[in-house]
Parts: C-alpha cells; sequence; structure tokens
C-alpha cells in the first residue's frame, strides 16, 4: 500500500521519508567528531572534579535545550502546525527578523569554520596513518616526512564528488557510515587508552584545576582550563543542524516526538564515549595527555592504524553533512532572488552509464557554485592550516546563542511561559550561566592561540 502524502512528508511539497535510526545516524555524526580526541587534554587541565562534571553536565544542557528546540520545528503548533525547516525558519517564525541575521551569521560561520578545520584534521589523520606506517616498516628512527597540503587537496577533490548530492536526506548512508566510524575511532582511542594504562597502572592525574605537573605560568594554566570549557562545549554542539535533520523525518508519528528521541539516543551515545574516553585518557596519560589522543600513541600498529583510518572515513562522511544547510540557504536564496533565471532553476538530467537507468539531476547553479565553495574552502584550510584554534574560539563563542540562547528564547515563545513564572526563571537563569561560561572560553582560547599564531607559517600544517 502506498504512503499518503502526509505519512511520506509530501504535505508541502517535499518527501520526507527520514526515520528515527536515520536520524540518529544524522545527529550522531553531527555531533560526535574528530575533538573527542582532545577530551583527555581537556580533561588534564580540569582535574578529576570539575573534568568529569564539566563533560557530564554539558551533556545534559545540550539534550534539555534540544527537547526544547524539536518542538520549535512547527509553529505555532509543535504537531500540526507550520514548517520551520531550518534553524533560522525557526528563529524567524518566534523571534522575528532582527535575531534571524545575528543567528544566520553565526551558524553558517561555525558550520563553515567546522569544514575547514575537518579538512585540516583529515590532513592530520591522514599523515599520522602514514607517518605510522612507515615507522612500522623502518623503525622509530626512519625517514618518515610527510606534506600535509597534498592530503587537504586530495580531500578536496573528493568533497567536489560528494557536493553534488541533492539535499541532506540523499547523503543518509553517509552519515551512517560516518556515524559508525566516529564511535569505531572513539572506541579505539579508548581501548588504546586502557592498554597503556595496563601497562603502567598507576594513577595518575590530580583533583585541582590546571595542575597538569607542567612548568608552565599559572596565567597559561587558567587560560588552558578556559578553554577546555570551551572545548568540551563546542564538542556537543548539533543544535545548528538539529531542525535540518527533523526535516527529513516522516510527519507519522509526528516530528517532534522522534526527534526528542533522536537527541535522547545521540546525545546519551556521545556522553558515554566522550565521559570514559576523557577519563580514562586521563588517567592513562596524567597531565601529559596530548592534545590529539592518537597522536601520542603507536602500539599495537593495528589498532592505531585503525583508529585514524576512521577518522579520515568519519570526516569525508561527515563534511557534506555540514555543508548541504550552506548549499541549501544559498541555493533557495540565488533561486528566490532570480526566478526567471535558468542557471538557478533550470532542472537538467542526465543519464550516468555506469549505473543502470540512474539519472543525475542537477541545475548549473548546483554544478558550479558548489564546487567552487569547496575549493574556497580548501584554499582557505591550506593558506592557515592553524585554523583549528580558531574554530575553538568560534565554539565557545556559538554554543551559547545557538545551544542554549535561541532554543531557550524561542521555546517561551511556543510554550507561552508567563516572565517572572519559575520555569521561566529558570531558564533564564541557565541561559546567563551558560552565557558566562561561553565568555570565559572565548577568553580563554584568545589567549591560546596567540601563541599559535605566532608559531604558524602560511601553507605549511604543522604534523
Amino acid at each position: 500500500m502506498e504512503m499518503t502524502k502526509m505519512e511520506s512528508g509530501q504535505d508541502d511539497g517535499h518527501t520526507r521519508t527520514g526515520t528515527l535510526w536515520s536520524g540518529t545516524a544524522h545527529a550522531i555524526t553531527a555531533t560526535i567528531g574528530s575533538g573527542i580526541l582532545a577530551l583527555p587534554w581537556s580533561v588534564a587541565q580540569l582535574g578529576w572534579i570539575v573534568g568529569p562534571i564539566s563533560v557530564a553536565c554539558f551533556a545534559v544542557i545540550t539534550y534539555y535545550t534540544a527537547v526544547l528546540l524539536c518542538d520549535c520545528y512547527r509553529s505555532p503548533d509543535p504537531v500540526n502546525g507550520t514548517r520551520n525547516p531550518t534553524y533560522t525558519h525557526a528563529v524567524r517564525a518566534f523571534l522575528g527578523e532582527r535575531s534571524v541575521l545575528l543567528c544566520s551569521v553565526i551558524q553558517y560561520s561555525i558550520l563553515w569554520g567546522t569544514m575547514i578545520g575537518y579538512t585540516i584534521t583529515t590532513a592530520i589523520s591522514v599523515a599520522g596513518l602514514r607517518r605510522s606506517i612507515c615507522h612500522h616498516q623502518k623503525g622509530p628512527d626512519g625517514d618518515c616526512a610527510v606534506n600535509g597540503n597534498e592530503y587537504m587537496l586530495a580531500f578536496g577533490a573528493v568533497q567536489l564528488v560528494l557536493s553534488q548530492c541533492p539535499n541532506l536526506e540523499k547523503v543518509t548512508f553517509l552519515s551512517i557510515i560516518a556515524a559508525l566510524t566516529s564511535i569505531g575511532y572513539s572506541t579505539v582511542s579508548l581501548c588504546l587508552s586502557i592498554i597503556k594504562f595496563a601497562m603502567d597502572p598507576e594513577f595518575r592525574g590530580s583533583l585541582a584545576i590546571g595542575n597538569t605537573g607542567k612548568a608552565v605560568p599559572s596565567s597559561t594554566k587558567v587560560w588552558n582550563g578556559f578553554q577546555a570549557l570551551g572545548n568540551i562545549a563546542f564538542a556537543y554542539t548539533y543544535a545548528m543542524l538539529l531542525l535540518e535533520i527533523q526535516d527529513t523525518l516522516r510527519p507519522t508519528p509526528p516530528e517532534n516526538k522522534v526527534m526528542k528521541r533522536v537527541s535522547l539516543y545521540s546525545v546519551s551515545i556521545t556522553a558515554m564515549f566522550y565521559i570514559c574516553l576523557g577519563c580514562i585518557g586521563y588517567l592513562a596519560f596524567g597531565g601529559e595527555a596530548p592534545g590529539n589522543i592518537l597522536s601520542k600513541i603507536y602500539q599495537p600498529f593495528w589498532l592505531v592504524s585503525i583508529g585514524h583510518l576512521c577518522v579520515i572515513i568519519h570526516l569525508i562522511g561527515a563534511y557534506p553533512v555540514f555543508a548541504q544547510p550552506i548549499f541549501a540557504v544559498n541555493e533557495n536564496w540565488l533561486a528566490s532572488r532570480l526566478p526567471a533565471s535558468g542557471f538557478f532553476n533550470r532542472v537538467h538530467s542526465v543519464e550516468l552509464p555506469c549505473l543502470n537507468k540512474c539519472r543525475f539531476h542537477f541545475t548549473l547553479c548546483r554544478l558550479l557554485i558548489r564546487p567552487a565553495f569547496v575549493v574556497v574552502t580548501t584554499a582557505l584550510a591550506m593558506m592557515f592550516p592553524f585554523f583549528n584554534a580558531i574554530l575553538g574560539l568560534l565554539g565557545a563563542i556559538s554554543f551559547w546563542p545557538l545551544t542554549v540562547y535561541f532554543p531557550v528564547s524561542m521555546y517561551i515563545v511556543q510554550a507561552s511561559i508567563k516572565k517572572g513564572s519559575g520555569l521561566w526563571i529558570f531558564l533564564q537563569t541557565l541561559s546567563g550561566a551558560c552565557l558566562i561560561v561561553s565568555l570565559i572560553a572565548g577568553i580563554g582560547s584568545i589567549a591560546g592561540m596567540s601563541e599559535e599564531l605566532s608559531q604558524a607559517k602560511l601553507m605549511h600544517i604543522k604534523l
């Protein structure tokens, strides 16, 4: 029996076939990123008390605000109201035009910054894999110099092809692969940390903040602690893609109920890995925990190689998930501005000779502008290979507005919460506290970034 238009999500002319499991795959892909590899370092800067509590608290905040945001997909009624297919649509519907510009600038800057960071991180992971193989063959003293720029070019070439996927629904298979590989390298990193601790079972670390045992000024330890909060906060951020993911779901059962389960599953899985890896990695390395947990472990060779390979595959699949909302908003805006232009609106179709009865549908806009965007992104990654530090700052800045402020403000309007009521006071207090954390994390990131900027070289990636 064929599904009705409502059951297939065609009530507005757009087919939606997403399920709980495809949504969970998208959400895990958007949440668990290569930033998980820095969690042992983050916990090390905060100590055994503040570190694990911070990781757990950010998980609770992320899930709670995600639940609020799920009810904002439709307005004014969360079940039968008008769809808000993107984050900015929801902001416009509930908060008005004044908030849309600020939200759009932050959201799409972070998405683009993440794409640039993924390009750099993939190059580092490919170089790490190649260097690991080289040292395995030539020994620890072998000449294993690598060039990160050529790996960024190769990654960009792959994304040129993947950029032609029509929309977020069509990259579900990439999200499933990326979700599995993100769990894969998280598990590998956890296993490697357990192996290292088992080889030298000694309790390491301190209960105090900033007591890493390194001969660095006290001010640097304070900045590192602030930056660690930003790293943890950014590691949990997926609110900027939540409504885009929810827009892929079938309308029956109601999207908000399914998306709340998606958020529960994805945030729970994420928190489990984050807490385990952060704590066990800190236990294994103590105050000497590296920025990238895979970079300081070389044995067993096969397991380390699997970890690097999973990082590479994950980032290849996660990149389009972050790129698709940027492609969509730009193409929709251009098409609406020039409705008579065939370049933006005329759909062409070509039959692919290598596939049985498969046709490739495209507009000239998608065929040309998307690759140009990927080229520019790759070029920026090559020109500024220290962008990971800037990305950390963007993460610190974006956590409060995208994960907390806008969801809380929209929910207050959607649920008609009275000013001065108990729930209103609680939500405003939560928003204010998260603002302070974001400001502190931003200050720490700026202080930590200054040293990295002074040592950076144009067109040279530090591997």
